[in-house]
């Protein structure tokens, strides 16, 4: 599976970006309490943007959500549209997404608040995985084209 998405992303970057345009930046992040953070949330290379995961997590709370995995599934998306949006871009602007699961039996549940953020339907992967971050029930990370 890692070999699979390794193989998109380099093939993304290769189709993605202009030959005079491959300056990699590692964007600061625009929630100050996640400063000390050893990752960026987004990552530019020419005009593909590669977001880190995001989990179901308030932010102003730094906690997870409660509710279950369609309260957390719509707040991992609300937190990537924040992150798209302090670099101009828009849910429309994503072309790919890898999602984790921590039980793959909440796939419908899942796929139901998904499917109303990306009518675009970008690429996407999907799989369940033991030990999500913070005990979270989902994470998803995505790369977006700026137009």
């Amino acid at each position: 599976m890692k070999k699979l998405v390794m193989i998109i992303c380099l093939f993304l970057m290769g189709i993605g970006c202009n030959a005079q345009s491959t300056e990699v930046t590692f964007h600061k992040t625009h929630e100050p309490k996640k400063e000390g953070a050893p990752f960026s949330d987004a990552v530019q290379v020419g005009n593909l943007y590669f977001l880190s995961g995001q989990v179901g997590m308030d932010h102003t709370a730094r906690k997870l959500v409660e509710g279950g995995i369609k309260n957390e599934t719509k707040q991992t998306l609300e937190n990537i549209k924040a992150v798209l949006n302090h670099h101009s871009l828009t849910m429309n602007d994503v072309v790919k997404c890898t999602v984790i699961l921590a039980d793959i039996n909440d796939f419908s549940a899942f796929n139901e608040i998904y499917k109303t953020y990306f009518p675009q339907k970008p690429a996407r992967t999907t799989f369940a995985a033991k030990g999500l971050a913070v005990g979270a029930s989902i994470e998803i990370e995505c790369i977006a084209v700026k137009k």
